[in-house]
């Protein structure tokens, strides 16, 4: 099984794939709406409204794991995404991306290096693996920005790569 046939569940508690973005690069973020990393949200929405268009998304879900700073039920977490950010990316339902209880796709991702070399578990709320129509995955860490320069160069890719297939 390749890491697009991992079952996923929406915010809204539907079924879904990676398979049902495979024609697009994707942004998988582990989100959190009460960090100091949170106005990030910001800028993955930016990146959804300048891209969305091109063949990219970003998909967002919501992890508690790190000092409860994603308390909320789905509906007061897709509440909050929508007015205090405007919000229009795919959200997922609240998952577990390090430990005992680990989503299955954060198995996968957590065995991709990062720019730095180290592969293991997710660092913190707001790290990124961008995720190329190939099956390409670059990771970030949690304090890269969304619009940084190496991020920026890993959607382009990915689009040129998808443009080219």
């Amino acid at each position: 099984m390749g890491i697009r046939d991992i079952e996923l569940t929406d915010i809204d508690g539907k079924s879904v794939t990676l398979g049902d973005y495979a024609d697009k690069v994707v942004m998988v973020v582990n989100v959190a709406s009460k960090c100091g990393l949170t106005p990030q949200y910001e800028k993955l929405e930016e990146l959804q409204k300048e891209y969305g268009d091109r063949g990219f998304t970003v998909l967002g879900f919501p992890c508690n794991q790190f000092l409860g700073q994603e308390p909320g039920t789905a509906d007061e977490i897709k509440e909050f995404c929508s007015t205090t950010y405007g919000v229009t990316f795919p959200l997922m339902d609240k998952i577990k991306v390090n430990g005992r209880g680990k989503h299955p796709l954060y198995t996968e991702l957590t065995q991709v290096k990062d720019q730095d070399g180290k592969a293991g578990k997710v660092a913190w709320n707001f790290e990124k693996f961008v995720i190329a129509p190939d099956d390409a995955v670059s990771r970030f860490r949690p304090k890269t920005q969304p619009d940084a320069p190496e991020i920026i160069a890993a959607i382009e890719g990915g689009l040129a790569r998808n443009a080219a297939a």
